[in-house]
């Protein structure tokens, strides 16, 4: 046998034996497949139409991307305005993207007092007799008459989770939190879309009450 053969032979051996000594990937268990349903934790933010960007920001302006979120598609954008309201202003309210259909402000309830308005709790895109609001930007100003709002507090997951959680879109569900300040929130909103990631959302205010931090996971309970 030449020696060149010989020596693949034996590279191709030792590559097999190293092979079958390196430790199998563990199989990976779905969140959903556990119970355990991962949290995100949202300050106040701001959604944006076109016009309402144009407005603030000039004609034909594009959102810079800075960092994206847990679900598909949506980011953090290096913009940020002023929101005014008959009380108060809060400056450097983060713009998300991608922009919207209609502007809509996401406070938190606090927030409400310091800017003199009366927020309902509604599920994103329901804003339908909310209060208004002015938006300040850069190269101009938005008087909203409607699109102030606090988050209801909500899961989002696609179908493949919730049939694994046993639950359907649209249910009102409660989640359990453990850990020294745990507890139980009521009045959790399933929202069921084929592109979510797995996901629970609440408010910075919701996520301190209970020590909630981005490393919790919580327990739904029907």
């Amino acid at each position: 046998m030449a020696s060149k053969e010989y020596e693949a032979i034996l590279e191709a051996l030792l590559e097999a034996v190293q092979a079958a000594s390196q430790p199998s990937a563990a199989p990976q268990t779905s969140p959903a497949a556990t119970g355990a349903v991962p949290v995100g934790i949202s300050n106040r933010h701001i959604h944006l139409s076109q016009a309402d960007l144009d407005a603030l920001f000039g004609a034909g302006y594009a959102l810079t991307p800075m960092k994206d979120l847990s679900q598909p598609g949506q980011f953090a954008c290096k913009e940020t305005v002023t929101i005014c309201g008959p009380k108060g202003a809060i400056e450097k309210v983060r713009v998300l993207g991608p922009v919207r259909s209609a502007t809509q402000v996401e406070i938190v309830a606090g927030d409400s007092f310091k800017l003199g308005v009366k927020a309902p709790v509604r599920l994103s895109g329901d804003l339908a007799g909310s209060p208004g609001i002015t938006i300040v930007g850069p190269k101009g100003s938005v008087q909203l008459a409607q699109g102030v709002v606090v988050a209801q507090r909500h899961i989002h997951m696609n179908p493949a989770d919730a049939q694994a959680l046993g639950v359907h879109d649209g249910q009102i569900v409660k989640i359990a939190v453990e850990g020294a300040r745990g507890g139980v929130y009521n009045n959790v909103a399933i929202r069921v879309t084929n592109t979510s990631q797995l996901e629970c959302h609440l408010d910075t205010e919701e996520a301190n009450a209970m020590g909630v931090t981005a490393q919790t996971s919580v327990t739904i309970v029907q």
